[in-house]
């Protein structure tokens, strides 16, 4: 049976958000930003990607089998930055965007950081605020960028930190497996005899 995809972003056993690991994942993401971030919003293609790409987790949602949403974790000292957040037209559904949200957030808070901070837009930081429960970093200035019109506002959100969340105590095993499948013993894990 056939779907829209309006009709299939009501439908929350479709959407499945994971890590980037692959690189057909990858250019489904690149796919998605340039769709939402070039033809949308004309950001220039050397804006929209950028070095930070190679150092960064990127987060890929699909609605069955097909990409329909992306974002970006970067890791600094003692927080976590949320950007390049986009989704497809059909599918910036509050459902959709709220679940990619918490496996973002339960992602970040498993490596241990009990922070992240984004930037947003003002109509984007309200949905921020509301939706995902930012608020504005006190203190901080907004940024501009060449081509937006608008200023970027500096969001945080504090994050609790699971049972399991991974520091220098956690088994050695666990940090040799693939980002965000710790709890899947690697293949190539060793049998004890």
């Amino acid at each position: 049976m056939h779907q829209t995809p309006s009709s299939a972003a009501r439908h929350d056993n479709l959407i499945r958000v994971e890590v980037v690991t692959t690189a057909e994942q990858l250019l489904h993401a690149h796919a998605i930003r340039a769709i939402c971030f070039m033809e949308e919003h004309g950001v220039a293609a050397r804006q929209t990607y950028d070095g930070n790409d190679y150092q960064a987790t990127h987060i890929i949602v699909y609605a069955g089998n097909e990409p329909v949403g992306t974002a970006r974790i970067r890791w600094f000292k003692d927080f976590a930055k949320m950007e390049r957040t986009s989704f497809r037209k059909a599918w910036r559904d509050p459902r959709v965007i709220k679940r990619c949200a918490e496996f973002i957030f339960e992602h970040i808070s498993r490596k241990g950081y009990d922070r992240v901070i984004t930037h947003a837009q003002p109509v984007y930081a309200r949905l921020w605020q509301r939706m995902l429960g930012f608020k504005p970093t006190p203190g901080k200035e907004v940024v501009f960028f060449d081509g937006h019109h608008e200023p970027y506002i500096e969001l945080v959100k504090d994050l609790s930190l699971p049972q399991n969340a991974i520091t220098s105590e956690t088994d050695p095993s666990v940090l040799f497996r693939v980002e965000g499948y710790w709890d899947a013993k690697s293949e190539f894990e060793a049998v004890e005899v």
